[in-house]
């Protein structure tokens, strides 16, 4: 009973911190939306800018023979302003820009390898990647030219070929999408941690720096009763927002810009149930991980530095999966934070959990919790006694 009544008057207190919940909805819940519609939007210029089909070249007069073969393969060609490298550090041309030479035809007349020139800039993202396609339309002439002379000479083009290569992609369309979707795992464990962190900060820290929590240890309960009613009131937060997060993905994608993208980012109600009954066992331990941080700290502000390297674990050892690009490891169940993303991601690319790697996940994330409920509950009986 009064670990119930500990949990709802800590719950009505950070629920009426509008100000401070206002911010962590926006901080952590409209964050991973946010930066996957501009995602979608920086996409979706790329898939426009190939859906153009358009090629800058400078000298095109040159070469009629190269513009009558791009313009075959459904390229229109535009002429390269004359300052184009000027454009191009500035970003303001968004095409690589292919300079040709004047005596481009005659060098093929004469058998001899003429010298084109493809300018581009590596910190102009868009010039950048469009210089692979241009690349493809010259190896394409190329292919083109040699055929046709090995043809006029009676030779087959198939003795330049010791092989063929066909190519099959094992995964499927769910794993394909994860190259995008793979960053929500990341976002809702940053929505866990700044939704627990306020309240687990302002529950043990903020009610010592008010001078609230010695009256509240004079009555007659026990430490680990009013401890119990702390931790499910930050875990409660912690799991509405890790449950606003999951769900604000859903409509995010009725935002999303491009048919590329929308086709990948498959992500729906099953995975937003998925990913909260992952995620809930590591808000439970945050929960009193944190507050046994914060429980030792005269003030909020003490708590907040104390809590910073928590923190920052939290949000480097997901990214670990991120560079990683090997396989999955056994140990990577057993690391917090890191368990948590590689089973959201296998619950992206629609594979099973299995039941070892949920199992030992959960222990650790048990383990956590009672050390942490433990500890905050011996430092407030020794409180009392004093």
């Amino acid at each position: 009973m009064t670990a119930w009544t500990v949990f709802a008057k800590e719950w009505v207190d950070a629920l009426r911190d509008r100000r401070t919940l206002a911010v962590v909805l926006l901080s952590s819940v409209l964050m991973g939306p946010l930066v996957l519609v501009a995602l979608s939007g920086l996409l979706a210029s790329f898939e426009s800018r190939a859906e153009r089909r358009e090629v800058v070249l400078a000298g095109a007069e040159s070469a009629p023979t190269l513009v009558n073969y791009i313009a075959r393969q459904g390229f229109t060609v535009k002429p390269a302003p004359a300052d184009y490298e000027a454009q191009l550090k500035r970003a303001e041309l968004g095409d690589p820009v292919l300079v040709i030479p004047q005596d481009f035809e005659a060098a093929l007349k004469s058998g001899d390898l003429p010298r084109l020139l493809l300018v581009s800039d590596s910190a102009n993202k868009r010039a950048e990647a469009g210089a692979g396609r241009l690349q493809r339309l010259v190896a394409g002439f190329n292919r083109e030219r040699a055929t046709l002379a090995l043809a006029l000479r009676g030779v087959s083009v198939e003795l330049l070929e010791s092989a063929r290569v066909d190519e099959r992609d094992l995964a499927s369309p769910q794993t394909r999408g994860t190259q995008i979707t793979g960053m929500l795992p990341f976002f809702v464990l940053m929505a866990v941690l700044y939704g627990a962190l306020n309240a687990a900060l302002d529950s043990t820290a903020g009610e010592r720096e008010r001078g609230s929590l010695e009256p509240l240890l004079m009555n007659p309960a026990a430490p680990l009763a009013i401890v119990l009613g702390k931790w499910a009131a930050v875990t409660a937060v912690a799991l509405l927002i890790a449950l606003l997060s999951c769900f604000s993905f859903i409509p995010a994608q009725w935002l999303l810009r491009g048919d590329a993208l929308a086709a990948l980012f498959q992500f729906g109600v099953h995975e937003a149930l998925w990913f909260l009954a992952v995620i809930a066992p590591f808000a439970a331990a945050l929960a009193a991980l944190l507050m046994a941080v914060a429980i030792r700290c005269r003030s909020v502000k003490e708590a907040q530095a104390s809590t910073a390297v928590l923190g920052l674990g939290v949000s480097l050892l997901p990214l670990f999966g991120l560079l990683n690009p090997g396989a999955e490891e056994r140990w990577h169940f057993w690391v917090p934070a890191l368990a948590q993303n590689t089973l959201m991601t296998r619950v992206l690319k629609g594979e099973a959990l299995g039941a070892e790697a949920l199992g030992v996940s959960l222990l650790v994330c048990l383990l956590m919790t009672l050390a942490g409920i433990v500890f905050v509950a011996r430092v407030l009986r020794r409180a009392a006694v004093r």
